[in-house]
């Protein structure tokens, strides 16, 4: 992916709509589909797709995204992949123009943390969260954006110093992980960045840990009469990974490069391809 963007980005976006399209066919010349006829820096390699990565107001977004998408749907030689990076307050300042069912992304990479809804204000053993508002993401996920079968990954930090504020490890991280692997749109965790994580020994394995534990789903019901109401609170456990007697759980991981697993999903599930590294069961 090439990301576009990044928290020192300053230009402010394009100054019209003509300019955004422009600026979309040049990049998709430069980076998509190689053509001998075109400049190419990195001569015949071919990007996966592009990623907006901006944290300041930036104009004439939507029309980028869009001319972006439009070169992808066109192009049937490969899959390709559209995604952000907006931050966990919503709506996003930055990315909300493109994010309010303007333009069809793939993945969005929420940062949670660097903000009040990041990983530290998650409350543990409730299914009702105040700050932590992955249920919002998800929210947007199925009934604003563009596309309903977008995936919402986890922004985390992946050391002490990688942000100023959500960084967590250990227990934490995993009820947080499992909490928001009850929400369909779930996608995964995205870490920022490869450099912390390099630093931090054995980070990226516990979450690949915790990523292979079952979400845990809380419902609550209410019966009872207009006096007297009663709460029962039933715990369930779905399988996020691993396999039964008639094949993998939903949302297991069933294929992508260097997987040596089962490939075959429970019925009614079949092994989607979400990308070269990963395939699971929907």
């Amino acid at each position: 992916m090439l990301s576009i963007g990044g928290a020192t980005y300053s230009e402010g976006g394009f100054s019209s709509e003509s300019a955004a399209v422009a600026a979309a066919n040049n990049i998709w010349s430069i980076f998509g589909p190689y053509s001998s006829s075109a400049i190419r820096p990195f001569g015949t390699a071919v990007v996966d797709g592009f990623d907006f990565d901006f944290e300041s107001t930036v104009s004439n977004m939507p029309a980028f995204g869009s001319q972006l998408r439009s070169l992808m749907n066109a192009n049937t030689s490969k899959q390709w992949y559209l995604s952000a990076a907006p931050q966990c307050p919503y709506p996003d300042a930055a990315d909300n123009p493109m994010l309010d069912g303007t333009v069809s992304f793939d993945i969005v990479w929420v940062q949670f943390y660097n903000n009040y809804c990041g990983l530290q204000s998650y409350t543990p053993g409730t299914s009702t969260q105040n700050n932590f508002n992955f249920a919002t993401w998800d929210n947007w996920a199925k009934t604003v954006s563009l596309n309903n079968n977008v995936k919402v990954f986890l922004g985390i930090p992946g050391n002490t110093g990688a942000a100023g504020s959500g960084y967590e490890s250990g227990t934490a991280l995993a009820e947080v992980i499992a909490y928001s692997k009850e929400y369909s749109s779930f996608g995964g965790v995205m870490i920022w960045d490869m450099t912390q994580v390099y630093a931090n020994s054995g980070f990226l394995s516990q979450v690949n840990s915790d990523l292979g534990v079952a979400a845990a789903t809380t419902i609550t019901t209410a019966t009872g009469t207009a006096t007297a109401t009663t709460l029962t609170t039933v715990t369930m456990t779905t399988t996020g990974t691993g396999s039964s007697s008639t094949g993998l759980a939903q949302w297991a991981q069933c294929g992508g490069e260097g997987y040596t697993g089962s490939t075959v999903c429970a019925s009614p599930y079949t092994c989607t391809e979400l990308s070269v590294w990963w395939s699971q069961c929907e």
